[in-house]
């Protein structure tokens, strides 16, 4: 059987054999009484790593983002986001379920808020309008293609904010993206803002688990909410242990996906019919417009499965495809085959008799 080549997401990627042993061989204890010392080592690592007093292990990126929220933002309170932000689109409106606050969207410029539209968006004190208790930064952005916010972007931002007593969150679900693309270290990344969530289990391919980090009084808060949102881990040893490597064996190696999606974004744009905002391929997320072919997308991913390589619907015309440390440049090269040989066979709606006209 030929090799399916799975570009759907880097959550698919699987743990290396190093992770895998050091998950048997991990010592453990009892987190909730904060005696697992591989978790603790995590903890300490990550928030050294990040700038930050403490960190914090929660099971993925929506429970570290919602952990955050919860203990910066009240009921009643607004949370400034991204229009099409992680938090928004894909937590199942967490943030009034949980927090009981509310999302404030504003458009940003590929992904990436822009400082004027934060500080207008930003509320003044009046008894209509809720209080704006935080901003929430996606980088990199996963609607927007994988887009970097610059360096420069999210110090004005931070300034913005904290000119006005508010804080200021990195959905960070792809730091580590962020860095290798940017060339600023997580470290100068995170030092603009005051709370931060990033996964293990993407690109940085853990089988389970994220970070949040901020200061010591922000992490004894987020441990409660950990707690109330079923969070409170036993032998969390066992999941740490592959966090470890992740962070300290598997950040160099992103910039081979980055590489890979922009190959692969590239042969996607000599495609009849196939479009690429070449500007967001920055990172290892590629968003093709196929609306000019006239395909279906459900019925162009049905045969691109069939033929052995898998993406994902991102709009009526649109499809992801992401890279990661399981597909290699030569998968890549095949997939590209693959797509050119499925866009071409494929039918348009119309020509399908499919248009219902």
């Amino acid at each position: 059987m030929a090799k399916r080549i799975d570009l759907r997401s880097d959550t698919v990627t699987t743990p290396t054999d190093e992770m895998r042993q050091a998950m048997a061989n991990a010592e453990v204890g009892d987190d909730v009484y904060g005696e697992d010392p591989t978790v603790n080592h995590l903890e300490a690592l990550a928030a050294e790593m990040l700038g930050k007093e403490s960190a914090l292990f929660v099971t993925s990126g929506t429970q570290g983002n919602q952990v955050a929220i919860a203990t910066l933002a009240g009921r009643g309170e607004e949370v400034i986001a991204e229009a099409e932000s992680h938090i928004f689109f894909y937590e199942a409106a967490a943030v009034a379920a949980i927090a009981g606050a509310q999302i404030r969207q504003v458009k940003g410029a590929r992904g990436v808020l822009q400082p004027a539209d934060v500080q207008a968006a930003i509320r003044k004190l009046d008894v209509h309008q809720p209080r704006t208790a935080a901003i929430s930064l996606e980088n990199t952005h996963n609607r927007a293609g994988g887009t970097v916010t610059p360096l420069a972007v999210l110090q004005e931002i931070a300034q913005v904010a904290h000119a006005h007593q508010v804080a200021v969150h990195m959905d960070g679900a792809r730091l580590f993206n962020a860095a290798v693309a940017s060339g600023h270290s997580v470290k100068e990344i995170c030092a603009h803002v005051d709370t931060v969530q990033f996964c293990l289990s993407k690109g940085l391919a853990a089988p389970v688990g994220s970070l949040l980090a901020g200061s010591n009084a922000f992490i004894a808060q987020a441990r409660q909410w950990r707690k109330r949102l079923g969070g409170g881990l036993r032998q969390v040893g066992v999941l740490a242990a592959p966090g470890i490597l992740a962070l300290t064996k598997m950040v160099d190696r992103l910039a081979d996906d980055h590489a890979n999606a922009r190959l692969l974004a590239e042969h996607l744009v000599e495609m009849r019919g196939v479009a690429v905002d070449m500007e967001t391929v920055e990172t290892n997320i590629i968003i093709a417009d196929i609306a000019d072919s006239g395909v279906d997308v459900e019925a162009f991913l049905a045969d691109l499965g069939q033929a052995g390589v898998l993406a994902t619907a991102f709009g009526p015309t649109q499809v992801r495809f992401v890279t990661h440390k399981d597909v290699s440049r030569e998968d890549i090269l095949a997939a590209v085959d693959i797509i050119a040989q499925v866009m071409q066979s494929a039918q348009p709606i119309e020509e399908a008799g499919l248009s219902g006209g």
